[in-house]
C-alpha cells in the first residue's frame, strides 16, 4: 500500500516540472511561429514583436554585433526593403533546450524562398522570460 502511495505522489511531484519546461517551449516555439507569419506578410513590426525590446538585444550576423531593438528592426528594414526581398520565410527548429527557468536556447535553419534568389543559414536564439513573457535577447544569424 505504502509503494503504491510512494510512486502515485513521486508521480506528481516529478510531473508539473514537466509540464513546466513543455509549457515554456510551447510558448517559444509559438513566438517563432508568430514570427515566421508577420514576416511573410511583410509585417517586420509585428515580426520584431519576439525580440527584446530593449538597447541591449544583441544581434550578431554577418557584419558583426549590433545592439538594440530599433538597430535590429532598422537594419531589417535596410536588408530587406520590400516583400519581394523579404521572399517567404520558413524556420526548421533543430533544437529547443532549457537551461534554467528564465533562459531557453534555440538552434534552427532559416530559409527565404524569392523571386530574386533563395537564402537560407542557421540561427542561434536565447530566450529570456521577461516579466512573465519569452523575448529574444541574443540573436546569432548566419
Amino acid at each position: 500500500y505504502y509503494m503504491k502511495y510512494f510512486v502515485f505522489i513521486a508521480a506528481l511531484l516529478f510531473q508539473q516540472p514537466l509540464y513546466a519546461q513543455h509549457k515554456d517551449e510551447q510558448a517559444i516555439r509559438q513566438i517563432l511561429t508568430d514570427q515566421t507569419t508577420e514576416w511573410n506578410k511583410g509585417n517586420l513590426e509585428a515580426f520584431m514583436k519576439g525580440y527584446w525590446k530593449n538597447d541591449s538585444l544583441l544581434f550578431v550576423g554577418k557584419t558583426g554585433p549590433r545592439y538594440g531593438f530599433q538597430t535590429t528592426l532598422d537594419n531589417y528594414h535596410k536588408g530587406y526593403p520590400d516583400t519581394a526581398a523579404m521572399g517567404k520565410l520558413s524556420f526548421n527548429i533543430i533544437q529547443v533546450k532549457r537551461l534554467s527557468p528564465d533562459y531557453y536556447f534555440v538552434l534552427g535553419k532559416w530559409m527565404l524562398k524569392r523571386s530574386m534568389g533563395d537564402l537560407s543559414g542557421h540561427y542561434t536564439l536565447l530566450f529570456r522570460k521577461i516579466a512573465g513573457q519569452w523575448k529574444i535577447v541574443v540573436d546569432h544569424s548566419s
